[in-house]
C-alpha cells in the first residue's frame, strides 16, 4: 500500500502532435476554444517575453517552502513536459532556480509553471529555460518535508492532472484536460480561421460595430449618437 505521500513515475501524456496544435494556438484562443474555462488566473506571469510553449503536465504538490518533491520529479520527466509546481498553502519563497532548471532541461523539459516563486532569473533567461510564476523571490528554501508527484493539483483555482496540457505564454497560461485535448485544438484552429477572415475585413477600414452587427444592441442599451457644434 502506498503512503499519503507518492511519486508517481508513469503517466499517460496527451498526444505530442495535439499538443504542438495548442501551442500554435495560444493562450487567449485556447482559453476562448474551451468556453473560457482552463485560465489559470492573472498572478502567473512569465520571466521572460515573446516565447509561447505547450506541453504535458508534471505535477508537484510541495510543502511551502521546501522543494524536496521538485527535485523527487525530476525522474519522472519526460522531454516535452512542463513542471507544474504548487505548495500546501501559499508561498513566494524562490523555490526554483538555475540548478534545478539545468536538471530539467537535461530530461527534455521544456518549461515551469509554479504558483510560487522562483530566483536566479537572469540565469534562467539566458539559458532558455521558460518560467511563468507568481512571484520573484531570493528567499531560499529547505528540502525536508514530504509531498506528491503527479497527482491532481489546483493552479489559480483550475484543476490539473497529470498528461493534461499547459499553454503558456505572454498571456499567462491555460490548462487544457487530456481528454478534452483533441476537440480544443480543433476549436481553436476554428477560431483562428474565423478570425484572420474577420482581420481582413477589419484592416479594409469596415468599422466593428457594422461587422459585428453591433449598432441595434447599442441603441436596445439607449447608447445614441450626437453631434456636438
Amino acid at each position: 500500500m502506498p503512503g499519503r505521500h507518492v511519486v508517481v513515475r508513469n503517466i499517460t501524456r496527451t498526444n505530442p502532435k495535439i499538443v504542438a496544435r495548442l501551442a500554435e494556438a495560444g493562450v487567449s484562443t485556447v482559453h476562448e476554444a474551451m468556453g473560457r474555462r482552463g485560465f489559470a488566473g492573472t498572478e502567473l506571469r512569465p520571466n521572460q517575453t515573446d516565447v509561447r510553449i505547450a506541453g504535458t503536465a508534471v505535477t508537484v504538490s510541495s510543502h511551502p517552502g521546501d522543494n524536496l518533491m521538485i527535485h523527487a520529479a525530476v525522474e519522472t520527466c519526460r522531454p516535452g513536459d512542463i513542471l507544474v509546481v504548487t505548495t500546501t498553502s501559499p508561498s513566494t519563497d524562490g523555490m526554483f532556480g538555475e540548478l534545478l532548471a539545468t536538471s530539467l532541461a537535461a530530461r527534455g523539459v521544456i518549461g515551469l509553471v509554479t504558483a510560487a516563486g522562483v530566483r536566479d532569473t537572469t540565469e534562467l533567461r539566458e539559458m532558455g529555460f521558460h518560467v511563468w510564476t507568481r512571484a520573484v523571490s531570493a528567499q531560499g528554501t529547505v528540502k525536508a518535508s514530504p509531498g506528491s508527484v503527479n497527482v491532481p493539483v489546483t493552479l489559480g483555482g483550475v484543476l490539473v492532472s497529470p498528461g493534461d496540457v499547459v499553454v503558456a505564454d505572454d498571456d499567462g497560461v491555460v490548462v487544457v484536460p487530456r481528454d478534452e485535448a483533441e476537440q480544443t485544438a480543433v476549436r481553436a484552429e476554428e477560431r483562428i480561421a474565423k478570425e484572420a477572415a474577420t482581420r481582413d475585413v477589419l484592416s479594409s477600414g469596415e468599422l466593428g460595430v457594422d461587422y459585428y452587427g453591433l449598432r441595434p444592441r447599442l441603441a436596445e442599451l439607449g447608447v445614441s449618437y450626437v453631434d456636438r457644434a
